[in-house]
C-alpha cells in the first residue's frame, strides 16, 4: 500500500494553469487521494445514489400544508433558521481557527458547518418527543434555502483563510444543491399523489442513510489499510465531539430566549446540531478532484457518527429526567389524595 503523498507548496503558478492545478498548490497539507481509480469511483457514484434515495424519503415527510400554516405562522421556523445558519457555520469557522485546521481540512468543516439539517434530524426530534410539524418543515426549509445560504456562508468564512476563498468551486457547489432538490421534489410528488408509499420511502431513506456510512467507510477503511489512521487528527476528532454539543446546546438556548414551548426547543436542538453530512460528503468527493480533498471527504461521516451518539446520549438523559418527574408528580398527587381523605376523619374525630 502506498503512502499518501504530501506535495510541496508552490504558490508561484503559471498564468495558464487550470483550476484545479492551483486549488493542489494551496499549502503542504493537501493530500493526494490513496483510493484507488476503482473505490475512487465507487464512492463517488455510491454517495450520489445514496443520497438521491435519502432526499426523496426527505421530500415524503414534506405536506404542503404544513408548510402553507409555517408561512402564515414563520416564528418557529425563523428562530430555527438563525440557529441553523447563524449557529454552526460559526462555530465551524471558529474551531477551525481555534485548532488551526490546514486550509482543506477547515474547508471540509466549514461545509459540513454550512449544511442544511439532515434526514436523521427528525427521527431525532421524534425520539425526543419534539414538535415533528416544525421538525419536518425546518428541514424542508434548510434545505432549499441552502441554495442560497451555503454558497453565500462559504465565501463570508474562507475569507478568513487566505488561501481558499479565491478557489472554493461555488459553481459545482450551487449545481449540486440544485440536483439534491430534484430528488426532494420527487419526494413531496409523491407524498402528495401517493401518501400510501410515503412511509415505505422515509424508511428506506433513513436506511440508506445509515448503510451509506458503514458502507463507504468500511470500503475506504479496507482500501486504504492503516492510512485511515493518519486521517483522524486529534483536531478533527474534537471538532467532531465538541461542533454538535454546540448546536444542539445553543439551538435550545435560543429557542428558550424566543419562549418556544419545551417540544419546539428540543425540535430547534436537534435541526441545529444535526447536519446532512451525507450532502456534505457528497459535495467534497464530487465538487472536489481526488488531489486536491484526499481522503477528508470522510470527515463529514466521522461527525455523522458523533452527532447521532450525542444525540442518543441526550434523548436518553430526556428519558430518565421524564421518568423521574413523572414519578415525583405521581407521588406529589398520591399525597395530596391522602390528605383529602384524611381531613374528613380529622373533622369527625374532632367533633
Amino acid at each position: 500500500m502506498e503512502s499518501i503523498i504530501y506535495p510541496t507548496a508552490d504558490l508561484s503558478l503559471e498564468p495558464n494553469s487550470s483550476l484545479w492545478l492551483n486549488v493542489t498548490a494551496l499549502n503542504s497539507t493537501a493530500l493526494y487521494s490513496p483510493l484507488s481509480p476503482i473505490v475512487d469511483k465507487f464512492v463517488s457514484i455510491f454517495l450520489i445514489i445514496a443520497l438521491s434515495l435519502t432526499m426523496v424519503s426527505m421530500g415524503c415527510t414534506m405536506e404542503l400544508s404544513k408548510i402553507k400554516q409555517n408561512i402564515l405562522k414563520p416564528k418557529g421556523v425563523a428562530i430555527a433558521m438563525v440557529a441553523q445558519y447563524g449557529v454552526m457555520p460559526l462555530t465551524a469557522f471558529g474551531l477551525s481557527k481555534v485548532l488551526q485546521l490546514s486550509d482543506m481540512a477547515a474547508l471540509s468543516v466549514l461545509i459540513c458547518g454550512c449544511c442544511p439539517g439532515g434526514a436523521l434530524s427528525n427521527v431525532q426530534a421524534l425520539l425526543i418527543e419534539g414538535d415533528m410539524n416544525l421538525s419536518i418543515v425546518m428541514t424542508s426549509f434548510s434545505t432549499v434555502a441552502a441554495l442560497g445560504m451555503m454558497p453565500l456562508l462559504l465565501y463570508l468564512y474562507c475569507q478568513g483563510f487566505d488561501s481558499i476563498h479565491k478557489f472554493v468551486p461555488f459553481v459545482d457547489i450551487i449545481l449540486s444543491l440544485i440536483l439534491i432538490l430534484v430528488p426532494c421534489a420527487i419526494g413531496i410528488i409523491i407524498n402528495h399523489f401517493r401518501p400510501k408509499y410515503s412511509n415505505i420511502f422515509r424508511k428506506v431513506g433513513v436506511a440508506t442513510l445509515l448503510t451509506a456510512v458503514v458502507v463507504v467507510a468500511t470500503v475506504v477503511t479496507i482500501d486504504i489499510g492503516g492510512s485511515m489512521l493518519e486521517l483522524l487528527a486529534p483536531s478533527l476528532l474534537a471538532i467532531c465531539a465538541i461542533m454538535p454539543f454546540i448546536g444542539y446546546a445553543f439551538g435550545f438556548i435560543i429557542a428558550s430566549i424566543f419562549r418556544l414551548n419545551p417540544s419546539q426547543r428540543r425540535t430547534v436542538s436537534m435541526e441545529t446540531g444535526c447536519q446532512n453530512t451525507q450532502l456534505a460528503s457528497t459535495i467534497l468527493k464530487v465538487a472536489f478532484p481526488p488531489t486536491t480533498i484526499g481522503p477528508l471527504f470522510m470527515f463529514p461521516m466521522i461527525y455523522a457518527l458523533s452527532q447521532l451518539t450525542e444525540a442518543l446520549v441526550l434523548v436518553v438523559f430526556f428519558k430518565c429526567y421524564k421518568r423521574i418527574t413523572k414519578k415525583q408528580k405521581g407521588n406529589c398527587q398520591e399525597q395530596s389524595v391522602d390528605e383529602k381523605l384524611q381531613e374528613p376523619m380529622m373533622a369527625s374525630s374532632t367533633a
